[in-house]
């Protein structure tokens, strides 16, 4: 099994590019194994206080490791990414900064150190929510490919991937990317030990990760948003849509029409398939803070729509 030690800054980078070089070829269905650093890139340490959060270089923020390059790959097919296994680091972090977050600017910076002990995040900065033990749910907040063209920040969102913070992204979920370019370049980065729907303040418990990952590929299978088949519960498999834009209203608009799509693939007809998005599907805002785009997810649970004969 291939190892990408994103540690490494020759295995890192800062923009989505097709032209961004390759740090690793693979080939359809290979495992492969990934070191992801925190998504300050290593910046903040685990004795900083509030204070260090002025020495952070904003531009080193959310670094991702890769691209990776997919033999075969081509502009019209799908990459099929099954998250195989997440294993955080040993503590994380949150922050309240200036200028960021849905509440921006109504309240003062705060770094919060948190430990990862099992299974659960404990604050270990003062008396600060120091009574307070956060299970961990841990997930990858960036997986994305290439653009077709042009350059993009890492912060928001985009119809390829990359910063969708969605809670789905855990072990056991598989995520389907459009690929746009030759070999895809599939990169991942922004590891959360936990976060809630929306990530409100700017920051999950964030931490470093080993993320171990399958990545297949689905010839001439075109998509134009990210969709992911995920467990809720022990009980629970889910499919979800995803709306990707720069209002909270159309992307929520384009996951229900995403989902519409993906449910015809099932059988259902498009009246059908909007009858069930409204009585069974789960609308949930992923992500509101990583402007200007936002992520509106869309779950429906498979255990309804499985006995469907096509």
């Amino acid at each position: 099994m291939k190892v990408i030690d994103g540690y490494k800054e020759g295995n890192i980078h800062f923009k989505w590019s097709p032209h961004s070089s390759p740090v690793a070829h693979i080939s359809p269905g290979e495992k492969i194994s990934i070191k992801i650093p925190d998504s300050s890139t290593m910046q903040i340490k685990k004795d900083y206080s509030t204070a260090d959060l002025a020495k952070i270089d904003h531009s080193r923020v959310d670094a991702a490791v890769g691209p990776v390059y997919v033999d075969g790959a081509e502009k019209g097919d799908t990459l099929k990414i099954k998250i195989e296994s997440i294993e955080t680091g040993t503590w994380g972090w949150s922050a309240m900064m200036k200028d960021f977050g849905s509440l921006s600017n109504m309240f003062g910076e705060k770094l919060i150190i948190w430990e990862l002990h099992d299974n659960k995040a404990k604050s270990i900065t003062g008396d600060f929510l120091n009574d307070v033990a956060i299970p961990l749910n841990p997930f990858l907040g960036i997986i994305g490919t290439a653009p077709e063209d042009g350059e993009y920040g890492m912060i928001p969102p985009q119809a390829f991937g990359g910063n969708m913070d969605n809670r789905f992204l855990r072990a056991g979920s598989t995520l389907y990317l459009p690929v746009n370019v030759p070999g895809a370049l599939v990169s991942f980065a922004d590891p959360h030990a936990a976060q809630g729907d929306g990530e409100v303040c700017g920051t999950a418990i964030e931490t470093s990760c080993t993320a171990v990952v399958t990545v297949g590929l689905i010839k001439n299978k075109r998509i134009k948003y990210p969709r992911i088949e995920s467990t809720e519960s022990i009980k629970s498999d889910y499919i979800v849509s995803m709306g990707i834009g720069d209002s909270m209203e159309e992307s929520a608009k384009t996951a229900v029409k995403e989902m519409i799509d993906i449910l015809a693939e099932y059988g259902f007809s498009s009246e059908e398939s909007y009858i069930l998005c409204s009585v069974a599907g789960n609308l949930r805002i992923s992500e509101m803070v990583d402007m200007p785009n936002f992520v509106v997810s869309l779950a429906m649970d498979k255990s309804i729509i499985k006995n469907k004969k096509i």
